[in-house]
């Protein structure tokens, strides 16, 4: 990863404050449902796949996904409540290449745990609940990648990180058609 946007480096010391907290991977997603409603929800971090586009997982079953193919536009909050820091991400879900996006997919579910496969093969997200449905604890390794199995690549447009330490808090911008130059702002 060449040229890291200057923002990153900051997400990056913000997020090894955390330590081994499963909670510096989790980001609250903001999108805007087909009825006008708004909607949130908690993704994991999966990686990046350059400098200022990140990966996320979803389940193509699920409300969220369709969400996002109707209006792509999402917000996200990480907060680092260790490093006392909110950054908020701004950009649209991309539409890669169908070749593109199965050897991502691939790429995501082979570094998956058995366990986090496993969740892939529940049933639908949302539906009522069968109490004879099967909910897997694991899919092993050689199990062939689910179709609902889907990555939401964001190339994000806008950065704003606020501080929440000392007085008064500080807060910052980096916007991608400024070349991320920083913008103080108000807290």
């Amino acid at each position: 990863m060449s040229d890291l946007p200057p923002w990153r480096p900051l997400l990056k010391g913000a997020r090894q404050r955390e330590g081994r907290s499963p909670a510096a991977r989790w980001l609250q997603l903001a999108n805007v449902a087909a009825d006008g409603t708004p909607r949130v929800r908690t993704l994991v971090f999966r990686g990046w796949a350059d400098g200022a586009t990140l990966d996320l997982l979803t389940d193509g079953r699920s409300a969220k996904a369709m969400e996002l193919r109707h209006q792509p536009a999402v917000e996200l909050c990480w907060l680092l409540s260790r490093a006392r820091c909110q950054f908020r991400l701004r950009g649209a879900v991309m539409d890669l290449p169908a070749p593109l996006d199965l050897q991502e997919r691939q790429r995501h579910w082979r570094a998956l745990s058995p366990a986090g496969r496993a969740l892939w093969g529940w049933p639908p997200p949302g539906e009522p609940l069968d109490p004879g449905a099967a909910f897997p604890t694991e899919l092993a390794d050689d199990a062939p990648m689910p179709p609902q199995f889907q990555l939401v690549r964001i190339p994000l447009e806008q950065v704003e990180l606020l501080e929440l330490v000392g007085h008064p808090h500080r807060r910052r911008r980096w916007r991608r058609h400024q070349a991320w130059r920083e913008e103080p702002l108000n807290p």
